[in-house]
């Protein structure tokens, strides 16, 4: 049993290390009024930021449609996800709350009672929808929406024709009735299995356009290998049927007639499925392509480069957008001043998180990252607990292969299954998180103070894991509070860890060294 999901849990550690929820004050429905600001959000399934071409994605033509809407629209450049995996990515996104305070710390639902975006939103009048990614975007699972089309209605969650068609459907409702509405569009693209070029998946689509392996760019955190360039050949096939549904989605909005009054907001819920990005917290797994259109409003065209939001802001954001109240104590702050041009206070960094990854095992790890400097703590990493994800692929299998005779990249599939406690990056100089600064000389200063920002975070929102962070020089003491935190989810999953991967014992006996 999952210990952290107990409804006493705001009780025992407290939500911003103070006072508990209040639940947003509606007891009855809003009149309908069709002038309401709607909101439609449209969420990618693992999406590299950098795959996009007004991101500076270096695959030229890959995303018209998103580049299109990135003209009309502000694009932030400082943008995160606040977990880099897709339910409690998406927990996030309709609580305004960090896991530890809401209860979803992984691929699980919350029993406890806080306001989520798609109630608040239904009691004030709103007619809710929802495409794809039903249950992992819907955090308490008894939550009723008012027209849902999941995976295999969708054509495994690939075909770009039927989302348009249920997108129309939805739309031409909101007329019949005359209500304003939320509207979540989830895209299973580019998430695995990725499109092989003329063999798609049942009742998945053809993109409109696939590469090639000498068509791709390497991310530069994953070494330049013939394996990973075929399975990212096929990433690109399904990110450009991403954004071919995307496409879709925008004309049946146009349609509708309701584009010139509907707020749209387009991400991608973490990064993309390979090592060092998905189910982590470097710069590459939560960074996302998080852009805003909202016609009248918000400026086309514009950048936004000096503020940090993240996925804990996107509930209070959208609640003030349509005019109505905040619920106190959410740990999100609305970035509607940025929408309009202005500027915001306590913008200049963010903090991420992971907790326990698919089939429940706590890997938990704590990141704050601003412009220049990226810090992770990770109390797993002993030198034994032996990493691992399902999102490892083609690419890790490519790199296992190099690393017998490319002691480099043999470096690098060492770091990925063993981390450090603790990471320290030059984000400006090392954006791909390749070198490890912590407790190298000249940096004490930096370590320290990230040290503080975190430890100060961990003390507002309540994170039940601060004993273990104040303990990080004590092994034995910030292990047992990591029991006390996961219970079995950690105790399981360190007994799990092989002693040594077979593959790299054979080819790189020095591996220690």
């Amino acid at each position: 049993m999952i210990q952290i999901n107990r409804r006493d849990f705001i009780k025992t550690v407290g939500l911003g290390g103070a006072s508990a929820l209040v639940v947003a004050p509606f007891t009855k429905a809003f009149e309908p009024n069709r002038k309401r600001l709607n909101v439609l959000l449209f969420t990618a399934d693992d999406l590299n930021c950098d795959s996009v071409g007004c991101f500076g994605g270096k695959v030229p033509g890959l995303t018209p449609n998103l580049d299109a809407f990135a003209a009309e629209g502000v694009r932030f450049e400082y943008a995160h996800v606040t977990v880099a995996i897709c339910q409690p990515s998406r927990g996030v996104l309709a609580t305004g709350l960090y896991g530890h305070n809401s209860g979803v710390m992984g691929f699980m639902h919350t029993d406890r009672d806080i306001p989520t975006v798609m109630q608040t939103l239904s009691d004030a009048g709103y007619l809710t929808g929802i495409l794809g990614k039903v249950g992992h975007s819907t955090p308490k699972a008894d939550y009723k929406w008012d027209f849902a089309h999941d995976q295999k209605e969708l054509g495994n969650g690939r075909d770009p024709d039927i989302y348009y068609s249920y997108c129309r459907e939805f739309l031409a409702k909101c007329r019949r009735q005359d209500k304003p509405f939320y509207f979540m569009v989830n895209s299973h693209d580019p998430h695995r299995p990725y499109h092989i070029a003329g063999k798609p998946a049942k009742g998945a689509k053809e993109p409109s356009k696939t590469y090639r392996p000498d068509e791709v760019a390497v991310p530069g955190f994953v070494p330049d290998l013939p394996g990973v360039r075929t399975e990212l050949s096929y990433y690109l096939n399904s990110t450009r049927r991403l954004d071919d549904t995307f496409g879709k989605t925008m004309q049946a909005l146009k349609e509708s007639g309701f584009d010139k009054n509907t707020l749209v907001m387009f991400l991608s819920d973490n990064g993309i499925a390979i090592p060092f990005a998905k189910c982590n917290a470097y710069l590459a797994s939560t960074r996302t392509p998080w852009i805003v259109r909202w016609p009248g409003i918000a400026r086309g065209g514009a950048v936004e480069k000096t503020h940090f939001i993240s996925g804990i802001d996107f509930f209070p954001t959208v609640l003030e957008a349509v005019g109505l109240p905040v619920p106190k104590g959410l740990d999100g702050l609305s970035f509607l001043p940025l929408l309009k041009g202005d500027k915001q206070s306590g913008r200049d960094k963010v903090f991420t998180q992971i907790d326990m990854k698919a089939g429940g095992d706590a890997v938990p790890m704590r990141c704050v990252q601003d412009k220049r400097f990226g810090y992770i703590f990770s109390p797993w990493a002993d030198g034994r607990f032996w990493y691992r994800n399902n999102n490892e692929g083609l690419t890790m299998k490519a790199m296992v292969e190099a690393a017998g005779t490319r002691p480099d990249i043999a470096q690098r599939v060492r770091m990925f299954r063993y981390r450090a406690a603790e990471e320290l990056y030059d984000l400006k100089n090392d954006p791909d998180c390749l070198d490890n600064l912590a407790g190298k000389p000249g940096f004490e200063n930096e370590l320290k103070k990230r040290h503080s920002q975190l430890c100060d975070w961990m003390r507002r929102t309540g994170d039940p894991l601060l004993r273990a962070f104040e303990n990080r020089k004590s092994p034995r003491n910030f292990k047992t509070a990591l029991t006390e935190v996961y219970g079995d989810n950690y105790t399981k999953a360190a007994a799990r860890q092989p002693k040594a991967p077979r593959t790299n014992k054979k080819k790189a006996p020095n591996k220690n060294k």
